[in-house]
């Protein structure tokens, strides 16, 4: 697996640079809002990213609640992390598209920004518990959290489809429309990404494998530490003497 990463690294950097290529030089302009409109070859793919990582994480969370699986934990956390960035990208990128187009940064009243502004602030939370708690159930209540954040994630996606928001109609699967180059440059775009996930989430969980062998290595030399000061302290009887 090690040297399969080099080669997964690699195709991931032709593909996101042959993805820069086709959304800023071969998708053709949209007709109204002009070359602004390309902001969505990143903010789209960035927020389809980050509800699959969530969902990951969803998942992980539950078979960590199950069965205790340390991996699954880890699972869960990797995907938490990376899904926290790209979900920040899309509330940046949102923001920097909306100004041109509908002439404002944030409406909040439309109910897609607040539910998503409200999914990035209880992942943050999920991330910040792991970070700063040290209670011996925290992994658990981490999970819980997930598990409850996981809820926002459909309000998120479905909220085009209920409310009326200031975004358009779903492209896919909803009552909207876009240009087959379009929608082809858009899904390479989230294969890329996708790709550059992957990449990103196997070298986080690598490392979290390796600091808890190291923690747990700690714990175990502190333990025979202990024993062999514990058996030092035992005084002779006179027997011994």
């Amino acid at each position: 697996m090690k040297r399969l990463f080099p080669i997964l690294s690699v195709v991931t950097a032709v593909l996101l640079a042959y993805a820069l290529y086709l959304a800023l030089v071969v998708a053709p302009t949209d007709a109204q809002q002009g070359d602004v409109y390309r902001i969505i070859y990143y903010h789209v793919p960035s927020a389809w990213t980050a509800f699959l990582l969530f969902l990951i994480n969803f998942v992980s969370s539950i078979v960590y609640l199950i069965r205790r699986n340390p991996k699954a934990d880890m699972l869960a956390l990797v995907c938490a992390e990376v899904g926290v960035v790209f979900c920040t990208v899309v509330l940046v990128t949102g923001p920097i598209w909306a100004r041109p187009v509908w002439g404002i940064w944030w409406a909040p009243g439309d109910i897609r920004l607040t539910s998503t502004l409200v999914m990035w602030l209880i992942y943050v939370s999920y991330l910040v518990l792991r970070r700063f708690s040290t209670s011996a159930q925290t992994q658990i209540l981490a999970a819980a959290l997930a598990v409850f954040g996981a809820l926002d994630v459909p309000l998120v996606y479905f909220s085009i489809w209920f409310f009326r928001t200031q975004h358009p109609q779903p492209v896919i699967g909803g009552g909207g429309s876009m240009d087959p180059r379009m929608l082809h440059v858009l899904l390479i775009n989230w294969l890329a990404f996708l790709c550059f996930a992957f990449l990103v989430c196997w070298s986080r969980f690598r490392l979290e494998l390796l600091h808890r062998e190291v923690e747990e290595a700690h714990a175990m030399q502190s333990l025979a530490g202990d024993g062999v000061g514990a058996r030092a302290s035992v005084p002779l009887s006179r027997s011994q003497k």
